[in-house]
């Protein structure tokens, strides 16, 4: 069998971050933090075989970043808004989203303005059903052990970041007819 050989990496050049970003874009959607974090990870590992001058690859990634926004290609006001969207749906709790969107470099204040915009139609009690649906936790439960299990399904709406109280609301509920009355209780 055949020894396989790892790749050398390429040799970094403003160009080239380019085409890498561009790539990546394609691919993903990013937030401009997370981009610098992709192209600075493909600079060190580079810079593991060559010799490079990481201040000046920090200024092309920054310079190649600054030129994708100012070209509509990135933005993070955009990124965080679908993202709180597609977290929220699937029964993400605002901690955990916070979380995610400072992961991916996403400043606070847009993470902010973004979690009110999306709390009129989705809030931390959507989130929990979601998530509980999704695990078959509290009412969505099949068997009769329902009783048996209800300490561990708070337990795990609480590791997902959800409050006490809301844990509470969507694992006693009788069942989903129950949820739907205490969403619509909210407006």
């Amino acid at each position: 069998m055949k020894e396989k050989r790892a790749r050398r990496p390429r040799r970094i050049t403003p160009d080239y971050l380019e085409r890498a970003a561009l790539f990546y874009l394609q691919r993903y959607s990013s937030s401009s933090g997370n981009l610098k974090s992709v192209l600075q990870r493909k600079v060190w590992r580079a810079a593991r075989e060559t010799e490079i001058d990481q201040e000046e690859a920090n200024g092309w990634i920054d310079e190649v970043v600054a030129k994708i926004v100012r070209a509509g290609l990135l933005d993070d006001r955009r990124y965080a808004e679908t993202r709180v969207l597609s977290l929220r749906r699937s029964g993400e709790s605002e901690r955990a989203i916070r979380m995610k969107l400072a992961a991916k470099g996403v400043e606070g204040d847009l993470v902010e303005q973004a979690l009110q915009q999306d709390e009129l139609e989705n809030d931390e009690l959507t989130a929990a059903i979601a998530y509980a649906r999704k695990r078959r936790l509290g009412p969505f439960h099949k068997d009769d052990k329902r009783e048996e299990r209800q300490e561990k399904d708070l337990a795990a709406l609480a590791r997902r970041g959800f409050s006490y109280e809301t844990c509470r609301k969507v694992i006693e509920a009788s069942d989903e007819r129950a949820l739907e009355a205490l969403q619509a209780e909210r407006f």
